[in-house]
């Protein structure tokens, strides 16, 4: 049974996801929690001065976001403290021509991002949320949207229509059944104008000073404590804002480190992390190279910290459902808050190996928090994690490890409150060991 404490924590975890509707506001509320414990916000653009023991935080692309705590120990002695996760979940976004005509109502087109379950986005209270660029006078801005309330729905065909769906499943076409039912089309002007007229009304902007947007849908229903002791999270987005949740209340909880601790957490993992702003960019190497530079540094200053670094790749990861049993590798079932998960890929869809799955079980071990193995089926193809594309492009040794959850990519997860309790406290051990 989670304390009052860890139910707490459980409910802040909601709070965070319920304010992150997409990844530029998880930035944004990140970016907000860090700035309240005192870290300093940096511009890529400038030069920096960091001084031991400073908290700083940087932003790219206003998705992805990079806080670091400098150690009282130079780097080049202790390399770096790494943690890595991710700060989109799939989902669908809007086209740029979102608003169209169909029979009497105006729909909205969308574009799946990543592998959501689409079933699950049926009959749900769906608002839009994202960044909108409008022109100002002082030029173009990004602004913040997320509508108050439910604006969309993707409304499912009644079973009169649909005979087989209780024994076929839900079956939507992308193109012809996935657009979003947005309202009765009782205008006269051209869609696009409509849409980008109820967006100026919610950013409080003229409709045509919109230019461009990225703008995805989101489940507008709160997350939930569930279960008869509340020791269950329910939750749009879990994966994978729960493990930023976790890295970012451990980073808040790490003065004056022996090293360096570095949180990073990226967009686009979802659709492969090749972006400017996703794993795969130059956002971690770049911010590293000032991290280690000073002046009359030896030339392979770099080299030698990354040698000594070490890089935890923090995703969810998939629970044993008992109702699904042939889903699973019979030895590897990993149990909803019995601890956070080590995944195991032979062939590098997760980076773990035996030395950094042994790392990774002493600071368990050093934590007091149990700990889990997981590998997938071997008839079944397996996800990844930003932790190979890290791994590789860094040089370090990397684990990739998760809380346990179900319903993995539906519009409502499910996760445990003790495992989230766990990976905190394990990832704040990572981080203050000396």
């Amino acid at each position: 049974m989670p304390t009052a404490e860890q139910q707490q924590a459980g409910r802040d975890l909601l709070a965070f996801i319920d304010a992150s509707s997409s990844p530029w506001h998880a930035v944004a509320e990140v970016a907000a929690r860090l700035q309240a414990a005192g870290f300093v916000a940096l511009d890529e653009t400038a030069s920096w001065a960091l001084q031991p023991g400073g908290q700083y935080f940087v932003v790219r692309g206003g998705s992805s976001l990079i806080a670091f705590v400098m150690g009282q120990k130079p780097v080049a002695t202790t390399g770096l403290r790494l943690l890595g996760a991710h700060t989109d979940s799939p989902g669908l976004r809007l086209k740029p021509h979102a608003a169209h005509r169909a029979d009497g109502m105006l729909r909205l087109g969308v574009e799946i991002y990543g592998g959501p379950i689409l079933a699950s986005f049926a009959d749900r209270d769906l608002g839009l949320a994202g960044r909108v660029m409008v022109r100002t006078t002082s030029g173009i801005e990004s602004r913040l949207l997320r509508t108050d309330g439910a604006v969309a729905r993707l409304a499912n065909l009644a079973i009169h229509m649909n005979r087989e769906v209780n024994e076929a499943g839900l079956k939507l076409n992308k193109q012809t059944e996935l657009p979003l039912l947005f309202s009765v089309d009782a205008d006269t002007a051209a869609p696009d104008a409509v849409f980008a007229s109820f967006l100026g009304q919610q950013l409080g902007v003229a409709g045509e000073s919109i230019l461009a947007w990225d703008i995805g849908v989101f489940d507008v229903q709160p997350g939930s404590l569930w279960g008869p002791q509340h020791e269950f999270l329910a939750s749009g987005r879990l994966d994978n804002l729960a493990s930023c949740h976790a890295g970012l209340n451990a980073l808040l909880a790490t003065t004056q480190p022996d090293a360096t601790c570095v949180l990073g957490l990226f967009d686009h993992e979802e659709v492969g992390s090749t972006s400017a702003t996703g794993a795969g960019g130059s956002f971690l190497s770049d911010v590293i190279a000032r991290l280690v530079s000073n002046p009359g540094a030896a030339d392979d200053q770099r080299q030698r910290v990354m040698a000594r670094s070490f890089f935890i790749s923090a995703d969810m990861a998939h629970a044993w459902h008992p109702n699904f049993p042939a889903a699973y590798e019979p030895s590897h079932r990993v149990l909803v808050n019995a601890g956070p998960v080590i995944k195991i890929n032979a062939n590098q869809r997760y980076s773990t190996g035996a030395d950094t799955a042994a790392h990774f079980i002493a600071l368990c071990e050093t934590a007091g928090v149990p700990y889990q193995r997981y590998a997938h089926r071997t008839d079944l193809g397996c996800g990844s994690t930003i932790g190979p594309i890290l791994a590789a492009q860094l040089g370090v040794p990397s684990v990739d490890v998760g809380c346990p959850m179900w319903s993995m990519h539906s519009a409502r997860e499910s996760a445990g409150v003790l495992d989230h309790g766990y990976m905190t406290k394990v990832l704040q051990t990572f981080f203050s060991m000396k």
